[in-house]
């Protein structure tokens, strides 16, 4: 894959090709949640949510597993795209890009949180999707962390638990390839025409806890699929910045 010499590479919001659009967590959005932020990445906006449940799922309590769980819920507000999209309740039943990003979210936050230390509790997160614009489920993990971060701070303080549960930080960001060239970050316009789309999410300490890479219509080299984590690698380092930044680190 070549990019058009007669054509310049330009992205329709005149970025870089390793920049990132702007990151921002704007904490306390849901009062009633014990931790909460509005994560925006450019236009797209999740509301994300972190809130304890004194009890664990029955499969947990029927294995006596030990500690505690934590479950993700995910959703694109009917009004967050262009074509309004029926709410999962109305259809009866969750669709498969939902299930997906859903198992994605609580993936990503269990990697860093001991469950050892939230015994007999549920952390729940939810992620509401108010505007999409491309990059919803890596704004999704990288707010929720906050959001989670922010709760384990405001449980500490009021003695609900007595240590932190934490062992790193989490944050994701999305690459691709789109006309030949190695993007970061894609918002809706690249994400549509882009040859290679991945979504990567990565630990503070820079190990990775997952990576979704696929050719649309198209292959990719190891050599582009190296520059897309590269890319990753350094997006998610400026999103764990802002990060810190918020939750007063």
């Amino acid at each position: 894959m070549s990019a058009d010499s007669t054509q310049p590479f330009s992205r329709p919001d005149g970025r870089a090709a390793n920049q990132l659009r702007p990151v921002s967590f704007a904490p306390g959005i849901a009062p009633h949640a014990h931790g909460s932020v509005l994560a925006r990445f450019g236009d797209t906006t999740v509301i994300c949510a972190a809130m304890i449940e004194d009890k664990v799922p029955s499969w947990m309590m029927q294995q006596k597993v030990p500690g505690g769980w934590l479950s993700a819920e995910y959703s694109l507000l009917p009004y967050s795209t262009l074509d309004r999209k029926q709410r999962d309740i109305s259809r009866g039943k969750l669709d498969g890009r939902t299930v997906e990003i859903q198992r994605l979210i609580g993936r990503a936050l269990r990697a860093v949180v001991d469950l050892q230390k939230l015994p007999g509790m549920t952390l729940w997160l939810d992620c509401d999707v108010l505007q999409a614009d491309g990059g919803t489920r890596t704004a999704a993990i990288s707010g929720a962390y906050v959001a989670t971060r922010l709760a384990e701070k405001k449980l500490l303080a009021a003695g609900k638990i007595k240590t932190g549960f934490f062992t790193d930080s989490v944050a994701a960001v999305s690459a691709g390839v789109c006309r030949g060239q190695p993007i970061l970050d894609l918002n809706y316009l690249e994400d549509r025409d882009a040859e290679v789309d991945a979504n990567i999410v990565l630990t503070g300490s820079g190990r990775f806890v997952e990576i979704q890479s696929s050719g649309e219509e198209a292959t990719f080299s190891r050599e582009e699929l190296d520059t897309l984590l590269e890319l990753a690698r350094k997006g998610a380092v400026e999103i764990s910045q802002e990060q810190k930044r918020v939750i007063g680190e």
